[in-house]
């Protein structure tokens, strides 16, 4: 079907009739949901992955992307009903698709500058099958103007010219461990055209899998900076929260105290501060502007400084805490509880952990680590694998992601384990009472739990 070339009232209709085929390019933990979605809703899917196990195992009905609450069940019904394949032949796909979907990663490089070289990649091979008619979106996260001034002249190298074909940047707004719920509607999906065509066809287009509906923008550009922008929002505000916890310490109050208290007041929004910001994400995204524009960006700038300084700081509350238990950091045991980045999410990229983990091995520390989501992987981090159940001679214990297992140990059972009972609960999750209560000097950031202070 020539989609850019339809009405929107006829391109719906379409997928309820099973006439529309989609590629969607990346078949990671975004791009498998959205494929299967749209398999679900109707659409004849080929999902595009150069891994060829991936490939593997969704032609054979297989999830392997876990912690997805109802993606299993989606990739295997519409496997075995025909509506969805996968294939590593990325020019084939856009031959025979309608609708291609990039939705592969953006890293950034060793100089923290935007790598756009797989949506490049993948752009210059969609632009080897395109045809008239047919609409390509991108969804990946990209610096602003990227839909605009980088993809829509690479495949415009087809020898079509926009209008022969459309183009939109429609981002994704899905977490990990919720992705089937986002993308169905939690938020409404946000649209942007190189063109009024293209977000029109962009609108109808995602009008079939979101409940909530679509909000059209200006441009596709302005769509880039609504998504770049959301991570830069909370970046820049969790660094603020961080910075008044510090403060908080010096002042001798409790921040966690301070900051629920103002946001009783309805301007104030103070976040949970914390052992760091983690993730593909918030760490990521105020370098697709910063280093991109010209205008001055020395907020987004501090921010960064300010949380990646999180994880330094962190372990310079465990150190000042040994320090007046006689012991020194160098030569310590150090239990760190969480690797990845966010509780409950098998996740690491970016996590504070790891920085935390090099941290204290830098400074000559034994580090332990328990994480239930990697068992045996944290030693890919450096750090000693440890069940709770036989740590030993544990000086100090640093609480970096929030799992809602951490919420509930057997502290009794863990500080007989231990020869000094720290704690620096960097999440702000713990029951600062009940470890009192048996023993343990508890730690977090902006300062001492009032019940612990001498």
């Amino acid at each position: 079907m020539k989609v850019y070339h339809s009405k929107p009232g006829e391109i719906i209709d379409a997928f309820g009739k099973g006439d529309i085929c989609v590629a969607v390019y990346g078949l990671g933990k975004m791009g498998l949901p959205i494929a299967a979605v749209f398999a679900d809703k109707g659409a004849n899917v080929v999902g595009v992955d150069i891994d060829k196990n991936v490939v593997s195992k969704i032609n054979s009905g297989k999830n392997y992307v876990q912690g997805e609450p109802g993606l299993s069940k989606l990739v295997k019904r519409n496997v075995e009903v025909g509506r969805l394949s996968a294939t590593a032949d990325a020019i084939g796909a856009a031959k025979k698709s309608d609708v291609m979907i990039v939705i592969v990663p953006t890293f950034l490089d060793e100089h923290n500058k935007p790598d756009l070289s797989l949506v490049i990649s993948v752009c210059k091979d969609i632009s080897k099958g395109l045809k008239p008619g047919d609409f390509v979106i991108s969804e990946s996260t990209l610096p602003p103007k990227t839909t605009a001034d980088v993809i829509l002249p690479i495949l415009e190298q087809s020898d079509l010219k926009l209008g022969d074909f459309g183009l939109a940047h429609c981002p994704e707004r899905t977490s990990s461990g919720r992705a089937i719920k986002d993308i169905l509607g939690a938020y409404p999906k946000i649209v942007g055209g190189v063109d009024k065509k293209s977000t029109e066809t962009a609108k109808a287009i995602y009008t079939v899998i979101n409940k909530r509906g679509v909000i059209e923008v200006s441009d596709a550009t302005t769509a880039e900076a609504v998504k770049v922008f959301e991570g830069i929002y909370r970046d820049v505000n969790i660094a603020l929260s961080n910075q008044l916890a510090i403060v908080c310490k010096e002042l001798g109050i409790n921040a966690i105290e301070t900051f629920n208290i103002a946001n009783t007041q309805p301007y104030s929004h103070l976040h949970m501060p914390g052992c760091g910001v983690g993730g593909h994400c918030i760490p990521v995204y105020p370098y697709f502007i910063t280093k991109t524009v010209e205008s001055d960006t020395s907020l987004l700038n501090l921010s960064r400084k300010v949380n990646d300084y999180m994880a330094q700081y962190t372990v310079e509350i465990a150190e000042d805490e040994l320090n007046r238990a006689g012991c020194k950091l160098k030569g310590s045991n150090v239990l760190i509880l969480g690797v990845t980045y966010r509780g409950d999410v098998k996740e690491t990229r970016c996590s504070p952990a790891v920085s935390i983990i090099n941290i204290l091995k830098s400074k000559g520390s034994n580090v332990f680590s328990w994480d239930p989501l990697l068992k045996k992987e944290v030693e890919e981090f450096g750090a000693i694998y440890s069940r709770l159940n036989e740590i030993e001679d544990i000086d100090a214990i640093i609480l970096a992601s929030d799992h809602k297992e951490f919420k509930n140990l057997n502290w009794d059972e863990i500080g007989k384990r231990m020869r000094n009972k720290i704690v620096v609960d960097g999440r702000g999750i713990l029951d600062a009472d009940l470890l009192r209560s048996s023993g343990f000097k508890v730690l977090y950031v902006g300062g001492f739990f009032k019940e612990t202070q001498n």
